[in-house]
């Protein structure tokens, strides 16, 4: 059993997340398991949305596809909430023969060794890596750091996608529709809750 974990704020969810998850099904074989996160330590106070609104918009995105699966497993755990953690736990919920994948962007790859436990992570998944805009890696560096690295990062063969959520809920903030950049379903819930200050015109 193979099972990718893909887990991040989704602040909101972007048409760019499901880009890359069904890439990476595609590329290793095994469903997506899409996490979001409750407090992520590197993001104090950059969460806009909270988590329930987060969870509802996720939740619809992936509704009607089989190949993404979700899990509440950040949601539902005190914090501090660290990968390696979340990693853990989920090890504990599924068989014991079950291999990991755990999905990343470049940028977060760079951040790697100050991760929290980061080669205990490593040793938990192998790391599926998106490449991202303007985002070099070093890997000679990064190996130094995190000897065994390079075995342990798959890059995954997927479109090079600059948007984020930051971008859109700045757009929302200057007058711009996310319409388009958020999956249909997600952006049904956004609007209806109004999330991000967001007003529907059209």
């Amino acid at each position: 059993m193979r099972l990718a974990v893909f887990g991040g704020t989704f602040d909101p969810v972007h048409v760019g997340h499901l880009i890359h998850a069904q890439r990476a099904s595609e590329m290793l074989n095994c469903p997506v398991l899409f996490v979001p996160a409750a407090d992520p330590p590197h993001k104090k106070g950059g969460i806009r949305a909270s988590a329930q609104d987060r969870l509802a918009m996720v939740t619809a995105a992936i509704a009607h596809n089989q190949r993404f699966q979700l899990s509440r497993v950040d949601l539902d755990r005190p914090g501090p909430h660290y990968s390696v953690d979340m990693l853990h736990i989920l090890c504990q919920q599924y068989p014991s023969d079950t291999e990991w994948f755990f999905l990343l962007g470049a940028d977060s790859l760079r951040d790697l060794p100050h991760w929290h436990q980061p080669v205990e992570l490593m040793q938990l998944a192998r790391l599926g890596v998106f490449a991202r805009p303007d985002v070099t890696i070093e890997m000679n560096d990064l190996e130094a750091a995190l000897p065994g690295l390079s075995e342990s990062v798959i890059w995954m063969d997927s479109p090079l996608i600059d948007l984020s959520s930051s971008v859109i809920v700045d757009g929302i903030m200057k007058g711009f529709s996310p319409r388009y950049l958020v999956p249909d379903a997600a952006m049904e819930v956004l609007q209806q809750r109004k999330l991000y200050g967001y007003e529907q015109t059209t």
